[in-house]
C-alpha cells in the first residue's frame, strides 16, 4: 500500500517506479495520514483540500496510463481523499472489483451500491466494514468475529443512527433520497483519538456514550458494529457501560436499509 503524501510530485515519482521495481504487483492503495491526539512527529500534519485534489489528479492520470497498459487501474485513492476534496465518488466499475477495499478504498461506494440495491446483495468481491481499514484483520486479531443478527417485522419508532464524522458524509445523501423521514444521523466527534480521525471504526464507548446522552429517549439508536470487538469498544467499554440500549447493525449498506425498512432484519441489542 502506498504511503500517504502530501505532494502529488512525490506521488507521481512514486507510482512511476512501483512497476519497474514490484513487477508482481497487483493494486497500490493510496491512503492519507491519519493523525491523532497521540501522535508526536511535527512534521506530520492533515491534507489540504488543494493537496488532497492533486493526489485525486495525479492517480487519475496514472491509472489512465496502467488502465492502457494492464487493463486495470492498478491504483485506487482512498474513500477519505474523495470526501476532503468534496468530489463525488467513482464508480464501482472503477475500482476494478474493489482490491484494496480491506484498506477504506472503495468502502463508500460499495456501502451505497448495497444501500440502494439492497437486494442485489450489493458489488461482489467486497469485505463486510465502512471506513474501517482494521476490519478485516484475522478472527484471532483484533476485529472479529462479528455480532450475530435475527430475522424480525418492522419497527415504526424514530431512528437516530451514530456514525464518524467521515462516515456521516456519505450517509446524509443517502438518507436524504430515503422514503423514511423520521431518521437523524448524528456525526460523533472522535475524542478520544481526536486529530482527523473520523472512521466510525475507530469510535469508541466513550464517545459514543457522550452522543447518546442528547438522543430523544424515544428513538431507536443504531450504531455500527465495526466499532466493536466481540462486544467490546477500543477503549474497553462495553455495551453495558453506554448509558441507555442501542442496535448493532452490520456495517454494510443492505444491513443499514434493512434495519431501516424493517422487512427481515434485527440488529443485536445492547443493553
Amino acid at each position: 500500500m502506498c504511503p500517504g503524501v502530501n505532494d502529488g510530485a512525490a506521488l507521481e515519482d512514486t507510482l512511476a517506479g512501483i512497476l519497474d521495481r514490484y513487477s508482481g504487483l497487483s493494486s497500490v492503495g493510496a491512503v492519507p495520514l491519519g493523525l491523532s491526539r497521540y501522535s508526536n512527529e511535527a512534521e506530520m500534519r492533515p491534507h489540504t483540500l488543494e493537496e488532497a485534489e492533486r493526489v485525486l489528479d495525479t492517480i487519475g492520470e496514472w491509472q489512465g496510463l496502467f488502465k492502457k497498459a494492464l487493463g486495470h487501474r492498478m491504483v485506487y485513492a482512498a474513500d477519505e481523499y474523495y470526501l476532503l476534496a468534496g468530489r463525488d465518488l467513482p464508480s464501482a466499475r472503477s475500482y476494478d472489483g474493489y482490491p484494496q477495499h480491506e484498506n477504506g478504498i472503495g468502502m463508500a461506494r460499495a456501502f451505497t451500491e448495497a444501500f440502494t440495491r439492497p437486494a442485489s446483495g450489493g458489488p461482489g468481491g467486497v469485505r463486510h466494514g465502512f471506513f474501517a481499514s482494521v476490519d478485516s484483520a484475522p478472527a484471532e486479531g483484533y476485529r472479529a468475529p462479528r455480532l450475530p443478527s435475527a430475522p424480525a417485522g418492522a419497527d415504526s419508532r424514530p431512528v437516530t443512527i451514530l456514525t464518524g464524522t467521515y462516515g456521516a458524509r456519505v450517509l446524509a445523501p443517502l438518507l436524504a433520497s430515503h422514503p423514511r423521514r423520521d431518521v437523524e444521523l448524528r456525526a460523533v466527534e472522535n475524542q478520544f483519538f481526536g486529530g482527523n480521525i473520523g472512521v466510525a471504526g475507530l469510535l469508541t464507548g466513550e464517545d459514543l456514550a457522550r452522543a447518546l446522552e442528547s438522543v430523544p429517549a424515544s428513538s431507536r439508536c443504531l450504531v455500527p458494529d465495526a466499532c466493536l470487538n466481540e462486544g467490546r469498544f477500543l477503549d474497553g467499554l462495553t455495551l453495558a457501560d453506554l448509558p441507555r440500549p442501542v442496535e448493532v447493525v452490520p456495517t454494510e449498506g443492505a444491513s443499514l436499509r434493512l434495519a431501516l425498512d424493517g422487512t427481515s432484519f434485527r440488529p443485536v441489542c445492547g443493553s
